[in-house]
């Protein structure tokens, strides 16, 4: 596209680049350097989240700058700029866990104040990490700009013993090490080997999960997040996503167009048959939030119910991202579940193109290692499992990919702990009892406050040899690399009231992931007398600064944890001023 041909007239940029009074705005383009075609043609933000936080954002920045050659290319005006990240590998296991889920609410939040701020045309979001992926994809719907996302992608698996390693498998090595089974020599070869690269961690975990979802819901080119982040080739769909943004300004395609029911269903289906993150299950109701759609747990629970589980990714499974995309990726996948009729084929996708159309361009068919043919599945229901019952009227979630059937029933004494921390220790001294469900409250998006994830403490389980000979609970959540029964976003939390928050040391809890039922064996009456004698949230250290403000305003996890009314109370839409 030439400059000149798209009319400013109704682009957000008109408001600081055109007519006699923008004076003083054009100044500011000259003085970084901007000549006069630059500044009357649109502009694209080209946002990151870049940072020397962890290896799953340092190679972001370089990715913009191939991002920025496909904008000007197609006769665009790149600005680039970055937000925040908080790492969940680096936040895990101690009180930065309580800033991640926040943090991509603050993601969502800072982006479009930038684009608000500096009226910018059109968006593409660059994000590495768990909650910067559905924070910027968030961010696209909400301001209802044409918006390219690309993943920065994932890590390279470490090797150690002729076998592919993750930062799972570090995690899990410390409960090795705390049971008396691991070497302090041996640890500390794992956890040089585990991560010998810049990018996310390299199992379906959540990054891996929603970087799936960016091209599932047609966000994102196809097989964009496929690469590992140290390829080069990842630029060439850096400059791809550039030139693709400015195509979308010319033809006026939106998020909104694009984030539709049918698009969030198709993206919970790639959740499922990759045994992806139970994570998933409060990002893709807060995405669909932003657009006025209702799409909460149990519609993404009843997608899960009957998605074939087919792709063999870690944790549950034995492969990484590498794998994937070297049989083919998301693509694939995709073109496996159009087979059984599990895909909306007419959802329009950043390609201009609908999903349908896409697949019929793919020739490559299922590998039968990673990808096995979706007729002939791992197992027959997807890898995550939506649960509800007395303990749970609002839901909860739990991953079984790679789990027997005899493993995905469990009924056990409870073993309530008030926090992480104190079930941490208890685990770390093994004070506790086979056959138990271990409780862990008072971590919900309010009582938390955040919601952390208990990767640490279900490491230490597995890496006893217990991860499936107990089951846990809690109303926080887990981390993608968590295996074992484990489950989490349990509603209401204990901070509002909800169950969990009632239960005593011993009530027998039933898990059942085939019925999809969480209670415990105690009468409404009993529940009731309970519920009146309880003496209110547990008071936490929290009383000021950005987690107080975020216990003030999230909302349930069921709906996403979200913090704004969202799409169905809008006044206007940004990219209409």
């Amino acid at each position: 596209m030439s400059s000149g041909k798209l009319d400013k007239s109704k682009l957000p940029s008109r408001h600081v680049t055109e007519g006699p009074a923008r004076a003083p705005h054009r100044s500011y383009f000259y003085a970084m350097g901007l000549n006069d075609e630059e500044i009357h043609q649109p502009f694209v933000g080209v946002a990151t989240c870049w940072n020397e936080a962890a290896p799953c954002n340092i190679a972001l920045s370089r990715q913009a700058q191939s991002v920025k050659v496909g904008v000007k290319k197609a006769g665009g005006t790149p600005r680039e700029f970055t937000t925040i990240t908080v790492t969940d590998g680096i936040a895990m296991g101690h009180e930065g866990m309580r800033s991640s889920l926040a943090s991509r609410d603050a993601i969502t939040d800072t982006v479009e104040l930038t684009m608000r701020g500096h009226c910018y045309d059109a968006l593409v979001g660059l994000a590495g990490c768990d909650k910067s992926l559905p924070g910027m994809m968030m961010a696209m719907v909400r301001l209802n700009v044409p918006s390219v996302f690309i993943y920065g992608g994932s890590i390279l698996p470490g090797r150690l013993d002729g076998k592919d390693i993750t930062v799972q498998d570090v995690f899990e090595a410390v409960g090795q090490h705390q049971a008396g089974n691991l070497s302090d020599e041996a640890l500390a070869i794992i956890e040089r080997v585990a991560c010998p690269s810049a990018g996310a961690c390299g199992g379906q975990f959540t990054a891996n999960t929603m970087a799936c979802v960016s091209e599932a819901i047609g966000l994102a080119l196809p097989n964009s997040s496929g690469a590992p982040a140290p390829y080069e080739s990842r630029d060439q769909y850096g400059i791809a996503s550039g030139e693709a943004v400015m195509k979308l300004l010319a033809t006026g395609l939106r998020p909104r167009d694009i984030v539709t029911r049918k698009s969030l269903e198709n993206a919970a289906r790639v959740v499922a048959c990759t045994g992806g993150s139970t994570n998933a299950g409060l990002h893709l109701p807060a995405i669909a939030h932003e657009a006025g759609i209702d799409f909460d747990l149990f519609d993404v629970c009843e997608i899960f119910k009957d998605t074939p589980y087919f792709v063999d990714m870690k944790p549950g499974g034995q492969y990484v991202a590498k794998d994937l995309y070297e049989v083919g990726g998301v693509p694939v996948v995709m073109k496996e579940l159009r087979k059984i009729g599990l895909i909306h084929e007419d959802c329009m996708t950043v390609t201009g193109r609908t999903m349908g159309e896409e697949l019929d361009l793919i020739e490559r068919e299922a590998d039968g290692k990673v990808i096995h043919p979706a007729a002939t599945p791992i197992t027959p229901t997807g890898g995550v499992v939506g649960l509800k019952g007395n303990l749970a009227p609002d839901g909860a979630i739990v991953k079984v990919a790679g789990m027997s059937a005899e493993q995905q029933v469990f009924t056990g004494p409870a073993r309530v702990f008030e926090c992480e921390e104190d079930a941490f220790e208890a685990v770390k001294s093994r004070a506790y009892k086979e056959g138990e469900v271990i409780v862990i409250r008072n971590e919900g998006p309010r009582g938390g406050p955040g919601m952390r994830e208990m990767l640490a403490t279900t490491s230490a389980l597995s890496g006893q040899g217990m991860g499936k000979k107990v089951a846990l609970i809690t109303d926080g959540r887990f981390s993608g690399a968590t295996r074992g029964f484990c489950v989490g976003h349990v509603g209401p939390e204990a901070a509002v009231g909800g169950p969990i928050g009632l239960l005593k040391d011993g009530d027998m809890i039933t898990i059942n992931a085939i019925t999809g039922e969480l209670s415990v064996a105690l009468s409404d009456d009993e529940l009731d007398a309970r519920r009146k004698a309880w003496a209110g949230p547990r008071e936490t250290i929290y009383a000021t600064g950005a987690l107080w403000k975020y216990a003030q305003l999230v909302g349930p996890a069921v709906k996403g944890a979200v913090t704004h009314p969202g799409g169905t109370h809008e006044k206007h839409v940004y990219a209409d001023l």
